[in-house]
């Protein structure tokens, strides 16, 4: 099952969206950044 474009039950406003997910593998710091799009 995927997101179903809602935040708090609100549908989250058709634009372009950029995150960052920061984690450890092993002992290291890793870092992935990425983007998505909503449209309606």
């Amino acid at each position: 099952m995927g997101w179903d474009g809602t935040f708090n039950g609100q549908p989250v406003p058709s634009d372009d969206y950029w995150f960052l997910v920061e984690y450890t593998e092993g002992d290291q710091t890793k870092e992935f950044r990425s983007h998505f799009a909503i449209k309606r």
